[in-house]
């Protein structure tokens, strides 16, 4: 008689989170939803303003106009001050939800890692793929072939908040994910590829800032008034290393400490991202979007994005190679590695989401003037290609999000029915004894009342059947 075969036990993706990540995933996602709204608003309003005859010199001048001490290197037009000052606030918060992710999220456990990870690379990698095929097959520049590799989360919150998607956590989880790591990705980019000349002196006192930021953390040290201006002094070193000042508040957000201690109730890195998240998400980066996406749109302008080889290669690359990147990336992982996708959720759910990070509007602007620095009526070219990727990856999500969004709203009301009122979802207290018998006695104040209005209507009845 032969042995009995070993049961191979298969991983699940995409299945319900725990109850603190699906909290804490809740809360940051709220915030970047409304910072989505303020992004779509920003945007709107900077393309209005370029584009409306009258108002387009004053958005040129405002833009253009300088400010800042030219003594240390820092008299910077207002959209030089929101590409590189703001967006390092945007960063920081992103350094932070890395650190937080790799180790206390997702990102801490290497198999539960590999798909997102891989995900998100093949999610890259594709787009740029694209942009290169297109661009050598039409003779035009290369140099632009990470613009249409980032996501912007905000803006894609933004997307299911206007078209009213109930999409489940685990979906809206796994996008947040892929944007952390594809953020990770894009900084790495921005650093390797996008710096020229490099001043060792200023970069070593950035260095140095750094190193007084980690230790005054190590030492627990408290106070705002410490680490804004040290954080202020590190990033224009960081400026005028030639590195991108977005560096620095990346590296000071993985500093911060992400898991808690006896006694606390959040992390220092909780803490300061609680904090500075909606002024990353609702100010900063709402200004940059203000800036960078006035570009002027007319029929030449939106016919020239897909004649020449740049900008079709940026529309391309967000539309099809991030959602064939991404999608491709997750089924081979789960492929490979033997994982199952969760019975509440189908392939074409995992392509939707795929679709969705096709829009790439903040991270994409910023590389595209990093990219085509120089060049004015390009950048210009280069940023309508990337509204007009971003634009086209959000109606093909919506639409096909749409068609399965009854599904969707079910889960989503399955995930947070709380019949017991006791601000657990009932979903996560199956196994709990005390909430069986909380609802046992629910039912039975129901039935009760059901009896006495069922006496009440039967008397009532009865009262009815005497002489006229």
């Amino acid at each position: 008689m032969s042995a009995p075969r070993p049961v191979t036990s298969t991983r699940k993706f995409l299945g319900r989170l725990s109850l603190p990540e699906r909290n804490f995933v809740a809360d940051a996602l709220r915030t970047e939803t409304v910072g989505g709204v303020l992004l779509l608003a920003a945007a709107v309003t900077a393309l209005i303003w370029a584009n409306v005859p009258a108002l387009h010199d004053s958005y040129e001048s405002v833009r253009d106009f300088h400010l800042g001490p030219g003594a240390v290197g820092l008299h910077l037009s207002i959209e030089h001050w929101a590409a590189d000052g703001l967006l390092a606030v945007f960063f920081f918060v992103a350094g932070i939800e890395l650190k937080r992710e790799l180790v206390a999220g997702d990102l801490r456990d290497p198999k539960a890692a590999l798909l997102p990870v891989v995900a998100a690379l093949c999610g890259m990698a594709v787009p740029a793929l694209v942009y290169t095929l297109t661009n050598v097959t039409g003779g035009g520049s290369l140099v632009g072939w990470a613009v249409p590799t980032a996501t912007d989360i905000a803006f894609a919150l933004a997307v299911l908040a206007v078209i009213g998607t109930s999409l489940p956590s685990a979906l809206r989880a796994f996008l947040l994910t892929l944007a952390v790591v594809d953020d990770l990705f894009a900084i790495l980019i921005i650093a390797v590829f996008f710096t020229s000349d490099i001043d060792f002196v200023a970069l070593a006192g950035a260095f140095v800032g750094l190193a007084v930021f980690w230790l005054l953390l190590r030492k627990g040290i408290r106070g705002w008034y410490v680490y804004v201006p040290l954080a202020l002094v590190i990033w224009g070193l960081m400026y005028n290393s030639g590195i991108h000042a977005t560096i620095a508040g990346v590296a000071m957000g993985l500093m911060l400490r992400c898991t808690r201690r006896e006694g606390e109730a959040h992390s220092p890195g909780e803490h300061v991202e609680h904090l500075v998240r909606p002024l990353s998400a609702g100010l900063a980066v709402p200004l940059f979007a203000l800036f960078s996406a006035g570009v002027a749109v007319s029929g030449g302008t939106l016919g020239e994005v897909f004649t020449r080889p740049e900008t079709l290669g940026v529309v391309l690359g967000l539309v099809v190679g991030k959602a064939i990147g991404i999608f491709g990336g997750t089924w081979l992982t789960a492929r490979f590695t033997r994982a199952s996708l969760s019975e509440d959720l189908s392939w074409p759910d995992v392509f939707a989401v795929s679709s969705l990070a096709g829009i790439g509007f903040t991270v994409s602007l910023l590389i595209g003037e990093l990219a085509f620095d120089g060049d004015p009526d390009l950048t210009d070219k280069v940023k309508a290609a990337v509204l007009t990727g971003s634009l086209t990856a959000a109606v093909l999500a919506t639409v096909l999000l749409k068609i399965r969004n009854a599904k969707y709203r079910a889960l989503y009301e399955a995930e947070e029915r709380d019949e017991d009122l006791d601000g657990i979802p009932d979903i996560y207290e199956q196994d709990n004894p005390a909430y069986h018998l909380r609802m046992a006695e629910i039912y039975e104040r129901k039935a009760a009342e059901h009896r006495r209005l069922a006496e009440v209507a039967g008397r009532a009845s009865e009262g009815d059947d005497g002489p006229a």
